[in-house]
């Protein structure tokens, strides 16, 4: 995580002070972010929080004191500034103690607190980074046991994905059938700030066209004939996780511009209801067609693609990740022999030649269709040599029924 954290959020009762002191933060490059007591801070602050906290101490209803334990408990790490009125320094120094960052005496001078600000702002900057680097560390070890690959272009995905994960930026996912789009966008999730709450999956092309409406955004009772109860859409169902939107291109146009207005407004209306619904959600999608191709033959809103494609990530096909087919196909072959209490027999090298040979049109589907028909077909075991050889040279049935299957 880069950039310089420049925001600070201030808690105080007294709104003079409070507006004066948000001014001299601005007017000095600050974003600030004002509250008029610590439960309505609380209510918003996170332990990802990217800023400083300025607060008073004497305070109604929660207290500078019992604010910093609460906060304390939240993130340690997070630097709380403290302002003190003359009488409250004994209680300010044992606050320090406590974990407080620094405390002002009123009144105090304006350069005075930017100085402790910009200290404070650079330390919660290293802890950030920090902390980033250790998620990046841990992550790219379980990514590449999540989404398997060695070759350049899934290394480069890796990265990326990581990259992206933390942020809230829309994603589309571009790739060939079969490829592992949707992993891809449960990796985003996994590894993003939102793992906590719900990753929700639709497939547009399953839905029928007369029901994605209802299916997206929900109705109402009595909405049209049938709804016999109010339904909540996977846009509410998703509230603040991921919703992944699967062959996206293939969603009807008219539908496209409603899903358009959601995004631009961030607000759904059910079937039905006249009520908006605020939404939060992280939006992935993916398509196995280009697009912008879609976009000029008129069959996709550019305006939608743009909405959607913040960031592109593309996911290569098997025929182009080399050594990965024989990587993944071992991967398969193991997996289907502990869940079907086969004994998991290598392959020869002949074997391995025609798998790197084949084009995979069905992709990582269609290999791992093939590995699945490989231990079960694989009734011999590497003792009977002979029956071993001509399955694995059989091309009808190790790659051309494979093909059928997975197709």
């Amino acid at each position: 995580m880069t950039g310089t954290y420049s925001k600070v959020y201030l808690v105080d009762d007294d709104a003079d002070l409070r507006a004066a002191t948000a001014q001299w933060l601005e007017l000095a490059g600050y974003q600030v972010e004002v509250f008029c007591d610590a439960p309505s801070a609380l209510a918003k602050l996170d332990p990802e929080l990217e800023g400083v906290v300025v607060s008073d101490i004497r305070m109604p209803k929660m207290d500078g004191m019992e604010f910093l334990a609460r906060l304390n408990r939240l993130d340690p790490d997070l630097p709380v500034v403290l302002i003190t009125a003359h009488g409250d320094v004994r209680m300010a120094v044992a606050a320090m103690r406590q974990g407080a960052y620094d405390f002002l005496e009123k009144p105090f001078e304006p350069e005075r607190l930017l100085e402790i600000i910009q200290r404070a702002s650079e330390k919660r900057r290293l802890v950030m980074e920090n902390r980033d680097l250790r998620r990046r560390l841990n992550g790219s070890r379980n990514i590449e046991q999540r989404l398997i690959g060695n070759c350049p272009a899934m290394r480069r995905l890796h990265r990326e994905i990581l990259d992206i994960a933390a942020t809230e930026a829309p994603v589309l996912i571009q790739g060939e059938t079969g490829t592992g789009k949707e992993v891809v966008a449960h990796c985003l999730h996994d590894f993003g700030t939102r793992h906590d709450n719900r990753y929700v999956a639709v497939n547009c092309g399953a839905i029928p066209e007369n029901m994605v409406e209802s299916e997206l955004f929900g109705h109402e009772r009595g909405a049209f004939t049938g709804a016999d109860r109010r339904r909540i859409g996977r846009f509410e169902y998703a509230q603040g996780g991921t919703l992944f939107l699967d062959e996206i291109g293939s969603m009807p146009l008219p539908l496209q511009v409603k899903l358009l207005r959601v995004l631009q407004e961030r607000e759904i209306v059910r079937i039905g209801s006249n009520e908006p619904l605020p939404i939060d959600i992280r939006l992935i999608s993916a398509s196995n067609t280009d697009l912008l191709a879609e976009c000029s033959a008129g069959r996709f809103r550019e305006d939608l693609y743009y909405r959607i494609n913040v960031v592109e990530l593309r996911v290569p096909p098997l025929r182009e990740r080399g050594a990965d087919i024989l990587l993944l196909f071992d991967y398969f072959v193991t997996r289907a022999a502990a869940s079907y209490q086969r004994p998991a027999v290598s392959l020869p090298p002949a074997a391995a030649n025609r798998l790197m040979a084949h084009n995979w049109p069905g992709n990582v589907r269609e290999l791992k269709n093939v590995a699945e028909r490989f231990v079960l077909s694989s009734l011999p075991t590497a003792n009977d040599s002979r029956q071993l050889r001509r399955f694995v040279h059989d091309g009808e049935l190790l790659f051309s029924a494979g093909v059928a299957a997975a197709a």
